[in-house]
């Protein structure tokens, strides 16, 4: 704290008056405070302040200084809207109460409350269980008495239905000289109590706060890493996960890293992997994230959907008047030109995925993306995002070709190609497709030309990761809207079908193009033969061969070359004419063709009638 004596103009009158302004660092951000001058003393710090002023200076919050920033009263500037803490502990029982002391009082290495947050749409509180590990106790190390405490707080989640949120760092499993494997036991508790609750539809949303070990980057995994887990993981600056510290592998000889952020940290591991869906570059922007999350996922006890936003952005916005860019390469100058026949006749050219998102939801409600740093998995982009004031999870199919970063085998792609899934991408899809399920509708912008097929892609799982995105489109709770932006070929057509669920609606805008296979690969493929026949039988390959009949040889060969290049071309166009998304729409594969301009309007009111029929179910 910076104090400065001033002498400051009084708002009313105007006169000099001596004022005291206080400058406050609490840990993250600033707050100015205006005082009037004293000429007492300076307090001494209490116990409880000094352990706050202790863990600032090792870079780590204190629990209950994040409970202050969570739950700020009305009319004080914070990261989070107003709110109220309650604090719980266990009774005789070992059930979890509300409970009324200091701060900084609790008996265990983790902290359990309530937490409400009253914003506009829930005006009653967005009510969240609370964990806070506090570094301040042993380094937030987990035995008996924190196993109990968080099995309990899931417990008290179900009772509530509602989401849990944790706030961690955490030594793993307490080491000591008077217990031992028994901890090891407790902490197998929880995550058998973690694998029931995130199996029964639970939410588990994690942020990590500094170093994380073995037990808790376990219970990470479980509660926000796998296929049916709905909560997100952030990562806070200068946090990691480790399943063994730097120094500990060293001395077992085990290959370690120049610091536990190079094992475990966001931007070499946890982030390009997908484990951790969000870094933050701050503890304020960590909550604030969480409760961007909370705008479009939460969901009130007793209803079935997050509620509706107030939007000022018109529904039948046209969609086509959106910037562009000059990402891809292409030229276009607006969304509309990559649908115009003028500009894009084959609907080949490639062109920014996310502009087209972003030109059909809701101005007034910036995405949230998840995901965004998986190395590998560029070509699908997931938004958490807004369509008519309804919260929706939004997937785009990135359609204009990416670099690699990172070594490109001998056997892979150079390139991340246009409108392919590649096999970190399709567990991309899968995982969104999952963590939306039976929470908000699904809305999908495809360009898809398939999954790609190369050694590599069939080497990192790209057949169990496609057959993800199956299983999670056929088990989804909730409506399901599809549009065809430009192509929809292959395999990506399968896991997508109208068969698979009678929740989604498959549209696609007018001049799409739909087919098991696009035309160009086909007439090289699959009509090779018939290529060939056109090619011998036009009359500039015969003319050439009669020339060379007679002793004039030179340049059959690139003559017949050109021709048959022509008839691939002519071939291609043909079966692309034949199977178009007007023959799709005749037998049953689409549900209707859209023009450009009622693309927003269309999805928003599939999200509508999707929500109307489930609400009623």
């Amino acid at each position: 704290m910076v104090s400065l004596t001033a002498r400051v103009p009084d708002p009313g009158t105007g006169q000099l008056r001596e004022t005291l302004l206080r400058v406050v660092a609490p840990g993250q951000g600033l707050s100015i405070r205006w005082d009037e001058p004293t000429e007492e003393p300076l307090q001494p710090m209490s116990q409880y302040q000094q352990k706050v002023v202790q863990l600032r200076r090792r870079g780590l919050v204190h629990p209950f200084e994040l409970v202050r920033m969570l739950a700020q009263p009305a009319g004080v500037h914070a990261a989070a809207p107003p709110g109220e803490f309650v604090e719980y502990d266990l009774d005789a029982s070992n059930a979890l109460v509300p409970v009324q002391r200091p701060p900084g009082s609790n008996t265990a290495n983790v902290v359990v409350g309530v937490v409400r947050n009253f914003t506009r749409r829930y005006p009653e509180g967005m009510e969240r269980v609370v964990l806070l590990g506090d570094p301040g106790r042993e380094m937030g190390s987990v035995a008996e008495p924190e196993c109990r405490r968080i099995a309990a707080a899931l417990d008290l989640a179900e009772k509530l239905r509602a989401p849990v949120e944790w706030f961690e760092v955490c030594a793993g499993a307490k080491i000591s000289m008077t217990s031992g494997t028994e901890n090891m036991d407790w902490v197998s508790r929880v995550l058998r109590r973690i694998i029931e609750f995130t199996q029964r539809g639970g939410e588990i949303n994690v942020v990590v706060l500094g170093i994380a070990v073995g037990a808790q980057p376990y219970w990470n995994a479980e509660a926000t890493m796998l296929m049916h887990t709905k909560g997100i993981l952030v990562m806070a600056p200068g946090s990691t996960m480790v399943l063994t510290g730097k120094q500990a592998l060293e001395y077992s000889g085990s290959v370690s890293a120049e610091d536990n952020e190079g094992i475990g940290g966001y931007d070499r591991i946890m982030g390009p992997n997908g484990q951790a869906q969000y870094r933050a570059g701050s503890v304020s922007e960590a909550l604030q994230i969480l409760l961007r999350h909370y705008d479009h996922c939460y969901v009130a006890p007793g209803e079935r959907f997050p509620r509706r936003a107030e939007t000022a952005d018109p529904r039948d916005r046209d969609v086509r008047d959106d910037p562009h860019g000059p990402e891809g390469g292409a030229g276009f100058a607006t969304v509309g030109e990559i649908f115009s026949a003028e500009h894009n006749p084959d609907r080949k050219k490639p062109f920014e995925i996310r502009k087209v998102m972003g030109a059909a939801i809701d101005r007034d409600f910036p995405p949230l993306e998840r995901w965004r740093d998986l190395r590998g998995g560029e070509t699908a982009v997931v938004w958490d995002a807004h369509l008519g004031g309804w919260p929706v999870c939004l997937i785009g199919i990135q359609s204009r070709p990416l670099p690699r970063l990172e070594f490109v085998p001998a056997d892979g792609p150079e390139l991340w190609s246009a409108g392919t899934l590649f096999p970190q991408s399709s567990k991309k899809i899968a995982r969104a497709v999952n963590s939306a399920s039976g929470n908000r509708p699904l809305v999908i912008l495809a360009n898809l030309s398939g999954f790609d097929g190369s050694p590599e892609s069939m080497r990192r799982l790209q057949l169990e990761y496609g057959a993800e995105i199956g299983r999670a489109v056929v088990n989804f709770q909730g409506p399901i809207a599809f549009c065809v932006v430009s192509r929809y070929h292959g395999g990506a057509f399968v896991v997508f079908a109208r068969t698979l669920t009678e929740s989604i609606e498959i549209a696609a805008i007018e001049g799409a193009r739909a087919s098991v296979i696009g035309g160009a690969p086909a007439a090289a493929v699959v009509f090779a033969r018939e290529v060939e026949t056109r090619t011998r039988k036009d009359p500039r390959v015969l003319a050439a061969e009669k020339s060379a009949s007679r002793g004039h040889a030179r340049g059959v060969a690139q003559m017949i070359e050109a021709v048959r290049s022509e008839k691939l071309g002519e071939v291609g166009e043909e079966y692309d004419r034949v199977h178009s998304v007007e023959r799709a729409l005749k037998v049953g594969s689409l549900d209707q063709i859209i023009a450009p301009r009622e693309l927003r309007p269309y999805l928003i009111d599939v999200v509508e009638r999707g929500i109307a029929r489930f609400t009623k179910n």
